[in-house]
């Protein structure tokens, strides 16, 4: 990782101080094993919440660390340069904190958020569906108010901790009215009527749990309704606007470690009596990947500055998640390139970075949505 980073206080310092040490020290050293074997890492977000990093962007007096974004994804990119399913994973819990956080009642706020922030609990964020992934407004989930309850019928996909969360952020159907007819909930992670199907067989990320929810007659109270009824779909909106800034940190971070690799095998291996690094053709190579990794750092720091001054930043959020999730699959593809046939093996990392960096061209909104959110932006 780079030497130096520009924060803002040394509380920040010493707060990515210890994120970098618990990611070398804790998470890395199990990341090649948890994947390999398809083994949900639910320890090492214990680990996190132990150590505060759960709630970072959120208040202190509801148990959060009250970081700027700017510092909150600085924090997220060391995690994924060591283990990419825990930095998505925690970059998926703070994005389903934030509707509560940012739209519940004080009364919500004492009630839930501190537990959700301070540590053991882990979120889900429950909006996409089979036919409502980059058209949310077309979601069929019901949830019918009957009485001091509300009755919750149909199915999520694609859900991140999909029967492992603690709780989900849900967005339901509670009128016909297309995308005004969208509410907001804090649905309980385990309550009669809800179960998760198999998990999706994935390319990458294979220690994150993805999974259908299904929800047959699930109630809880209507004291759960986040908002009122209809806000859910700018709530949505809303948390995805932040959640793509953690998308882009997050594949800054893979990028990050796809070229350390590159430029530590590039120093050791030798052709012709001396190091590969040294020839001009492989030089560049190198040189464009870490041009596009800190081109990609710049953008998701700039659109968080933004976010942190209360300036509008939906359109530099997408800018963000385009240009940093296209650089890491470039930047892990060309990693395997540097490496040649090792980079092709499970003997490196960088086969994995290279499996991993796909996906985040597709969610949080697939890169051909956010270059409609970016060119809406211009009208």
């Amino acid at each position: 990782m780079p030497a130096e980073r520009l924060l803002p206080t040394q509380e920040a310092e010493d707060l990515i101080a210890l994120v970098k040490e618990i990611a070398r020290d804790e998470l890395k050293p199990h990341a090649a094993d948890a994947e390999e074997n398809e083994k949900f890492p639910r320890d090492a977000f214990r680990l996190l919440g132990r150590s505060g990093l759960l709630g970072l962007p959120y208040p202190e007096e509801f148990g959060g660390g009250e970081q700027p974004y700017e510092v909150y994804l600085q924090a997220l990119e060391e995690v994924a340069s060591a283990w990419m399913t825990v930095a998505v994973g925690l970059s998926v819990h703070v994005m389903s904190c934030y509707g509560l956080a940012t739209f519940g009642t004080r009364e919500q706020q004492d009630r839930w958020l501190p537990e959700m922030l301070e540590g053991e609990l882990l979120g889900g964020y429950a909006l996409s569906e089979v036919q409502a992934g980059s058209d949310p407004a077309a979601m069929s989930t019901r949830a019918i108010r009957k009485g001091s309850e509300y009755v919750v019928n149909g199915t999520k996909a694609w859900i991140t901790h999909a029967g492992a969360a603690d709780f989900y952020t849900l967005m339901a159907r509670t009128s016909p009215d297309a995308g005004r007819g969208i509410s907001c909930f804090l649905a309980p992670g385990e309550t009669q009527g809800l179960t998760a199907a198999t998990p999706e067989r994935k390319m990458g990320l294979t220690g994150s749990i993805t999974a259908q929810l299904q929800f047959e007659d699930v109630r809880f109270g209507t004291d759960r309704l986040i908002g009122k009824e209809g806000d859910g779909l700018k709530i949505a909106l809303s948390a995805l606007d932040s959640g793509r800034l953690g998308i882009a940190a997050c594949a800054v971070g893979l990028a990050q470690a796809a070229l350390d690799e590159a430029v530590a095998y590039a120093k050791t291996r030798t052709q012709f009596g001396r190091p590969i690094i040294e020839f001009q053709g492989l030089e560049f190579l190198l040189a464009d990947m870490a041009a596009a990794v800190e081109s990609a750092r710049a953008t998701y720091i700039s659109a968080a500055r933004r976010r942190d001054k209360g300036l509008p930043f939906r359109q530099q959020a997408s800018i963000a998640k385009l240009i940093a999730t296209d650089a890491a699959m470039k930047v892990t593809t060309d990693a395997v390139q540097v490496l040649g046939g090792a980079g092709y093996t499970r003997d490196f990392p960088v086969e994995r970075y290279m499996r991993e960096a796909k996906v985040l061209q597709i969610f949080e909104g697939t890169n051909q949505i956010q270059r409609l959110v970016i060119g809406r932006g211009l009208r």
